[in-house]
Formats: C-alpha cells, sequence, structure tokens
C-alpha cells in the first residue's frame, strides 16, 4: 500500500466516534488558540498605555521673571493632560507616596514647590537646575517602570529646551541691545571724529587768523583815528545832502502841486493819444513790408509810362514830319501838331518826375544804406513807447504821487544819515581808546588758540582710533530678527535632533511580534499532533514496508493537519485580530513549509527516541524559543545562545517572516526555504532509518526502559 493512502487510513481513524472527532478538532484549533491568544493579548499595548493610572503632584508655587509669571508646572500639568500618555490622576504628594508602595499608582511625578523658581533662574545672576521627581516601584510592574523612563525623559527635554529656548532668546534680544547701542556709539564717535576734526581746522584757521589779528589790530587804532576824522567830514557831508535832499522835495512838491490837477484831468486824453501814436507807428511799419515787395514793379511802370509820353509828345509835337517811334508805329498815324502839345508836355515832364520819384522810392525800398531798416527800429520804439504810455497813462498821477512821496522819504532818510554821522563820530573817538585794549587781547588770545590747536589735534587722533574700534565691535556683535532669533533659540536649545527613519516599520506590538509567535504555535501543533498520531505506521511496519514509505506514511497525515492549522491561524490573525503581512499568499506558502519541516522534525525525534522524543522535542523547542532572536536581537543573548542560533531552523524562520510580514528584501526567504527543504529532506532520512530498525524487534522494545 502506498504512503498517500497509509496516511488516509491514519486520518481516517478520527472519524469513527466523537471522541476521536473532538481531538481532531482540538488538534486543529490547538496552534490557533496558542498563536492568537498570545498575540491578541499583547497586539498593541502602547495604545492603551492611557488606562495606566499614575500619580500626578503639582507642588509648584510659580515665579516671576522679568516682570512676567512664570508657572512652569501649570505648562507641564496642562501637555500631561493632552496627552495620551498615562491615566494621570493629580493628587497630593502624601498620596502619591502611597499609592505607589501599595499599587494604587503604578508610578508617580511630582513637581516641586520651587521648581519655576529653579526655571526661571536660568536668565538670573544664580542659575539653578529645576527637577522633576520620579518614583517608581518595580514590584508593581518592571516594564511599566522602564515606559516611565523613556516617556518622562520626553517630558524633561520638552521642558528643558522650552526653557533654554527662552534663555537663549533673551541672549539674543541682549546682543541687538549691545548691536545697536555699539552702533550708536560708532556713529556718535563718528560725527565727534568729524567735529574735532573741524574744531581742529577751525583752531589753527583761529590761530593764524589771531597772528594776522595781532599784526593789524595796531594798524586797526590807527584807522580807528583816521575814521574819527573821516566820520568829522562824513557828519558835515551828510549836513549838506540833508539840506539838498529838503531843497529837492520842496520843489518836487511845488512841481506836484502844479502838475498833479492836469495830470487827474487828462490822463485819458493822454492814453487815447498814445495809443494812437502807437498804432500809426505798427501800421507803418506793416506798411514798410509792402512798400518794399511793390516799389520794384511800381518804379518799372513809371518809367515805362514816363517812355510812352515822351513818345507821344516826339510824334505830335516836335517834328511832325519825323517818323513816329517804332513802339508807336501802330498806335499813332503820323499827323500834324496837336494843339494839345503844351498840355503833353507837362504830362510828359510830370510822368518824368513820377519816374524818378519812384526811382528814388525803388532805391529807398532796396535799403542800401540801412535808411529803411533804421526807420523801421526808430518806428518800433516809438511804438513801444508809446504804448508803454498808453498803458500808463491811467496811473500818471499815481507815479507822481509815489514819486513825491519817495523823495520825502529820501528827504527825511538823509536827515536821519547826518544825525547818525553825527553819532558814529562821536562814537569813533571811544572805539580808538578801546582798539588799545583790544590789541592786548588779541596777543592773549593767539597764545590760547595755539595750545587748542594742539589738544584738538591729539583728539581727531583718539577719536579717530574709537570710532575704528566701535564699528569693528558693532560688526561682531551680532543682530538677529524675530524670525532669525527663533531659528537660531531653537537650534541652541535642542541642537540634535533624531532624524528616525524607519524602514518597513511595524504598525503595532503584535505585528512585529507575530513572526516569532506564529512558529512557536505551529511548533507546538506538530507537538500535539505526534501525540494523537503514531510517527511510524504500526502496520506499514508490520508488513514490512520500505522505510522511506513507512516514514511518508507517518509524515503526511501531521502535514495535512498543520496546513489546516496554518489556515486558520493566518483567518483568525488576519480578519479577528488585525495582522496584515505585505506578503499575504507567500507567508501563507512559506508557513506551509514550516509546517513540514517541524513536523519532520518532531516525527523523527518521536520515531527514534519514542516517550524521551517527546521530551526531547520540547527541550528542541525552548533552545530555539531562546537562540531565534525573536524578541531581542540575538547579539544581546550569552554567547552559548549565539553559538547555536545558526544551526536551529527557528531562527531562520523568524527572520524569513519578518520580511514576509512587514516587508524588506526576500534573501533571508529563499535562505530560510532552503534551510528548511534541507531540516525536512534530512529528518525524513533520519525518521526512515529509525522505521528500518523499527522492524527488527530486540529487547528493548519488547521491555522499554521509559514509556509514556
Amino acid at each position: 500500500m502506498r504512503s498517500p493512502k497509509l496516511a488516509a487510513l491514519e486520518l481516517r481513524r478520527f472519524g469513527r466516534g466523537k471522541l476521536p472527532r473532538a481531538a481532531l478538532v482540538a488538534l486543529l484549533l490547538l496552534p490557533l488558540l496558542y498563536g492568537a491568544l498570545y498575540l491578541w493579548s499583547f497586539w498593541d499595548p502602547y495604545s492603551r498605555l492611557d488606562r495606566i493610572p499614575v500619580a500626578l503632584v503639582n507642588d509648584d508655587k510659580g515665579a516671576t521673571a522679568d516682570g512676567k509669571r512664570v508657572r512652569a508646572g501649570d505648562d507641564i500639568t496642562e501637555g500631561l493632560r493632552e496627552s495620551e500618555v498615562f491615566d494621570w490622576k493629580e493628587v497630593s504628594a502624601e498620596e502619591a507616596r502611597a499609592g505607589v508602595e501599595d499599587g494604587t499608582y503604578y508610578l508617580s511625578l511630582t513637581m516641586p514647590a520651587d521648581f519655576s523658581e529653579r526655571v526661571a533662574s536660568s536668565a538670573g545672576d544664580s542659575p539653578e537646575t529645576g527637577a522633576l521627581q520620579v518614583r517608581t516601584n518595580d514590584a508593581n510592574n518592571y516594564i511599566v517602570g522602564q515606559i516611565s523612563r523613556t516617556v518622562f525623559s520626553e517630558v524633561r527635554t520638552a521642558a528643558s529646551t522650552k526653557t533654554s529656548r527662552s534663555f537663549l532668546d533673551k541672549i539674543f534680544i541682549s546682543f541687538s541691545d549691545i548691536h545697536g547701542a555699539t552702533e550708536k556709539a560708532a556713529g556718535g564717535a563718528d560725527r565727534l571724529k568729524g567735529g574735532i576734526g573741524k574744531a581742529e581746522k577751525g583752531s589753527k584757521a583761529l590761530a593764524d587768523g589771531l597772528k594776522e589779528a595781532k599784526s593789524g589790530s595796531g594798524a586797526l587804532s590807527k584807522g580807528v583815528k583816521k575814521l574819527d576824522t573821516g566820520a568829522g567830514d562824513l557828519e558835515d557831508g551828510s549836513a549838506q545832502v540833508a539840506e539838498g535832499t529838503q531843497a529837492l522835495a520842496d520843489r518836487v512838491n511845488g512841481f506836484a502841486d502844479e502838475v498833479g490837477p492836469f495830470l487827474r484831468k487828462n490822463e485819458k486824453s493822454i492814453g487815447e493819444t498814445a495809443q494812437f501814436v502807437a498804432d500809426a507807428a505798427g501800421a507803418v511799419r506793416d506798411n514798410l513790408d509792402d512798400l518794399v515787395e511793390r516799389a520794384p514793379t511800381a518804379a518799372q511802370n513809371a518809367r515805362d509810362a514816363a517812355d510812352r509820353l515822351a513818345g507821344v509828345h516826339r510824334a505830335r509835337c516836335e517834328s511832325p514830319t519825323a517818323a513816329p517811334s517804332p513802339s508807336l508805329t501802330d498806335v499813332l498815324p503820323t499827323a500834324a501838331p496837336d494843339p494839345a502839345c503844351p498840355d503833353l508836355k507837362l504830362a510828359k515832364d510830370a510822368a518824368a518826375e513820377v519816374a524818378a520819384l519812384a526811382g528814388d522810392l525803388e532805391t529807398l525800398a532796396a535799403d542800401q544804406d540801412g535808411a529803411l531798416k533804421k526807420l523801421d527800429q526808430h518806428l518800433a520804439t516809438l511804438q513801444k513807447q508809446a504804448q508803454a504810455l498808453a498803458d500808463r497813462a491811467p496811473h500818471l498821477s499815481e507815479d507822481l504821487d509815489d514819486a513825491v512821496s519817495k523823495i520825502n522819504k529820501l528827504n527825511a532818510g538823509a536827515g536821519k544819515v547826518a544825525a547818525g554821522a553825527k553819532k558814529l563820530h562821536s562814537g569813533l573817538g571811544t572805539a580808538s581808546t578801546g582798539a588799545v585794549d583790544l590789541d592786548e587781547g588779541v596777543g592773549k588770545l593767539r597764545t590760547g588758540a595755539t595750545d587748542l590747536n594742539g589738544g584738538l589735534f591729539k583728539l581727531v587722533d583718539g577719536s579717530g582710533k574709537l570710532a575704528d574700534g566701535l564699528h569693528d565691535g558693532a560688526e561682531r556683535i551680532p543682530d538677529y530678527d524675530e524670525d532669525e532669533r527663533d531659528r537660531r533659540t531653537a537650534v541652541m536649545a535642542d541642537p540634535v535632533q533624531l532624524a528616525n527613519q524607519a524602514l518597513h516599520k511595524a504598525p503595532n506590538y503584535g505585528t512585529g511580534f507575530a513572526p516569532y509567535f506564529i512558529p512557536l504555535s505551529l511548533w507546538v501543533g506538530a507537538m500535539v499532533a505526534y501525540m494523537l498520531i503514531a510517527p511510524l505506521n504500526r502496520r506499514a511496519l508490520a508488513a514490512g514496508a520500505s522505510a522511506w514509505r513507512i516514514a511518508l506514511a507517518g509524515w503526511l497525515p501531521v502535514v495535512a493537519i498543520g496546513v489546516l492549522q496554518t489556515a486558520a491561524l493566518m483567518a483568525v490573525l488576519h480578519w479577528a485580530v488585525g495582522l496584515q503581512p505585505v506578503r499575504a499568499a507567500g507567508t501563507v506558502a512559506f508557513l506551509c513549509l514550516v509546517t513540514a519541516c517541524f513536523a519532520a522534525i518532531v516525527q523523527w525525534l518521536n520515531a527514534r527516541f519514542g516517550a524521551a522524543g517527546r521530551i526531547l522535542v520540547l527541550a528542541v523547542l525552548m533552545l530555539q524559543l531562546t537562540s531565534a532572536g525573536g524578541t531581542y536581537p540575538v547579539q544581546t543573548s550569552p554567547g552559548f545562545f549565539n553559538a547555536i542560533h545558526p544551526y536551529l531552523p527557528m531562527s531562520y524562520v523568524v527572520q524569513a517572516l519578518r520580511r514576509l510580514v512587514t516587508g524588506g528584501g526576500l534573501g533571508p526567504v529563499w535562505q530560510a526555504c532552503a534551510v528548511l527543504a534541507a531540516f525536512t529532506a534530512g529528518a525524513l532520512a533520519l525518521t526512515a532509518l529509525s522505521a528500518r530498525r523499527k522492524q527488527v524487534w530486540t529487547l528493548d522494545r519488547l521491555h522499554p526502559e521509559l514509556s509514556l
């Protein structure tokens, strides 16, 4: 009988009664219960940390810094309330201490009374470190204590960063204030330097000027004496001028009295006459242009007319027998002298005079001597002046009154000048005495100006160095705007950031541990299966079948059950618990290979060692669990487990399932498939060898030393 039929007969045994059927169902569900319950129990424990009661004690009394109220304890308390970490219970310090001791609270966080005061001290003269007090009790739960250390470290870092940013912001503001003050000081030093430089130049010019003034002060005294003499002459002359202006004022006033009434009465006539003259001059100027254009033609016409009349007179009066002029043969016939000859002679002479006058007019129009141009200029002047008189005629009387008023003011001013000249003459007598005193004072000023110039020269050099130093200092002092301050305080308060990049991140705790618990449940499933199914088919052994057929007949039923166990386990984990493998089909196919490998190994241990093999199955399971690196990296385990790690199949299974469930390269998967295939083939070969030995009955088989 072939191996598949033997395997089918082995499975058919479980359908003969209710108890075998129940055993088969339990066998199918055992890996499910083992794996699914484990993963379900701590699928995502970190999402439920808000159910853990933790005592929160806020004894902080606050503080005042730079006129602002600081309540660091309240800020942290508010932030913790808004977070989803732990179930915070605000209690007193005594209640927190007692609660952590008796297990009411897993741990406590306390902000002492001087917490804000210490935080605010960073900007004062005596900075102190603020301390958050954490109390844990590993007797309540060790893992919670470990989690709290991470959480409270983040709280401490956030609080420290906030405090540091406030402190550093004040420093940067101080830098900006110092920078601004230094720039103002540098600007003042520049202005001081410029002012002292100007003062130094002025003092030098003053010293030079006083030197000249000293030499001129003597001349000033002599000049004052001359001025005194000249002032006497000025007094006499100004008196004479005053007398002359008085006489002029008297005459002008008399003339105004005579002419004023006439002007006021005839202003309109004067204006109209002046306007007529201006218009006439303009008309003559306009007609001069026509005269220039028409004069040559008129002169030529006049000469032609004179020639015609002369010809007529010759023909009729001077020689009656003479042939007429060729130009008149076709006009006048030859005739006897006409009695009208005297009149013709007068007309001829008049035409000759007109022709001569027209010639003179032509000569005038040619303006060869510039007479016509001069005439036009004179007419233009006449027109302008006449127009000005016409425009001003309505105000002639007013102008006369204004002239009289100005002459009267001139007369009054001349009187004042005469009186002032008299005072000047008197004052210059006193100035002569003051000039001597001035000469002595200028000598003293010259000495002082020389000393001043030397001191100011030194000040110029010192102020230049001061200005340069202040400018250099201002450039070295940073000046940040608000955005730059925020950026720099953020960097300096937290200079090192963690750039966390998770490749193929597991969404929760259970997904991360699924590659560890799934093969564990399948191993347990195979182990229990061989408690119900014989590793070697007894009928095949009794019939003397080949060793390979016997090995396959005992292996195939458990593989079939293992495939069903895998399907049930993955279905529940996926649809009920929430496991979402990246490569679902590959995961299921790989787990079928894992089931086949585990079944072959467990079969061989049971077939070779009998009842002791069951103990060995548990021992191998424990070795695999401790060396597979399913929880902590295997490198963190003692050396023994590192040594056996490469030689156990579960090590490769865990690595492969991590790539299949969470993603990543498939290299470890193919390596695991090769290793599992090798373990499967090796275990089946060893089982076949054991089957061959089982076909020979020995005393040990008849009376085994140990039976379970």
